[in-house]
């Protein structure tokens, strides 16, 4: 098997986003920046799809925002998680790993008998 960049699920980047957040504020890049280092490079976070998760959850009340200055003093907007973030997480959390067990019972079974 070769070594490749995957593509993210329908709805996996929040989770992933909310994770990253839960480390502490961060700005966005530094959240992509969370993701593909925790995924040893296979997730490669694009801006548009990023900043549409991080607006989606703010809308939502998941997380809030505010202006300040990043590690290289140049102008950035941080994201926090707020109480109900960190619920989401949870819930999130839970219903991924319900998922991937789900997939790995699937990709785990015997083949039926030919008939």
């Amino acid at each position: 098997m070769t070594i490749r960049e995957l593509d993210l699920l329908q709805g996996t980047l929040d989770v992933l986003v909310l994770r990253a957040l839960s480390m502490g504020p961060m700005h966005g890049y530094a959240v992509a920046r969370f993701i593909r280092d925790g995924s040893d490079g296979s997730f490669k976070v694009l801006d548009g799809a990023l900043y549409t998760s991080l607006h989606r959850m703010e809308e939502r009340g998941w997380v809030e925002s505010e202006w300040g200055n990043s590690d290289k003093k140049k102008r950035a907007k941080f994201y926090r998680l707020t109480a109900a973030g960190r619920r989401a997480l949870r819930s999130e959390t839970q219903s991924w790993n319900d998922y991937v067990a789900a997939v790995a019972r699937v990709m785990i079974a015997p083949a039926p008998e030919p008939g």
